[in-house]
């Protein structure tokens, strides 16, 4: 992500659970629940932890540490996951100096929109996991499912009320980035503004994600994700423990 930070991690940070409900995340975060009990995860980091909506089910069957290159998102985290621990940085390079049964990057990796930022990702996911353990990315897509598409929705609660329109496209198909505008239009009270926030987030083929997982140290494979329409997989590594002697 660059240093001008989406409108949507900042000063729209406090209409997150208006702009993205948490029951919204029930589905997948229950699928990732079951590709990390398969691996008997115990631990686990997720890095780009936004709002902490896929957390706060998490949270019932691992015990998480969550972090965000966002304050003001790590503040709506906390919010809702008083109990965990959360902690400020960069995805990129981040180093706690621990290691975790199983590590989570969830749509945050989209703001890797160069094959340098995403293998940096990658390794951070590497370094914090446990020899014998897994990482789960979730990239919206990759550059053979991706398809240009406009969206809307919204939702009102109290006296607030957001719609917003969100418009995906490629200007240049022969980069590793994509069009992501978000248009909203925000009510408190008889107030109404509207916010334009245009973002870049990133597009790989399938090879280049294998190549990179592989080349920080997984075994990786992809693994069909059958919990939301909008997404048709998720890439799974593995650290192998040492071999013995």
């Amino acid at each position: 992500m660059s240093s001008d930070h989406p409108k949507l991690y900042t000063e729209l940070a406090g209409w997150w659970q208006l702009i993205s409900p948490t029951k919204d995340y029930a589905d997948e975060a229950a699928f990732f629940a079951e590709l990390f009990r398969n691996e008997n995860t115990e631990t686990m980091l997720e890095l780009g932890c936004g709002g902490g909506n896929v957390a706060w089910f998490l949270k019932k069957d691992f015990a998480l540490t969550l972090t965000d290159i966002s304050e003001a998102m790590l503040a709506e985290s906390e919010k809702q996951n008083p109990e965990l621990e959360h902690i400020q940085g960069d995805m990129r390079t981040l180093r706690l100096g621990r290691r975790f049964d199983g590590v989570l990057i969830h749509d945050a990796i989209m703001y890797m929109v160069s094959e340098e930022d995403l293998h940096a990702a990658l390794l951070t996911a590497y370094e914090h996991c446990k020899p014998g353990g897994v990482a789960v990315f979730v990239p919206d897509w990759v550059a053979e499912t991706f398809r240009p598409e406009t969206t809307h929705g919204g939702v009102d609660r109290g006296d607030r009320g957001v719609r917003y329109l969100e418009w995906t496209w490629d200007a240049d198909p022969k980069d590793t980035e994509v069009n992501y505008e978000f248009i909203l239009a925000l009510k408190e009270g008889d107030e109404l503004r509207t916010v334009v926030d245009r973002q870049g987030v990133g597009v790989f083929p399938r090879e280049t994600w294998l190549r990179l997982l592989e080349e920080v140290g997984f075994e990786a494979e992809v693994a069909e994700d059958p919990s939301t329409d909008e997404r048709a997989e998720v890439f799974v590594g593995y650290k192998l423990l040492p071999l013995a002697g």
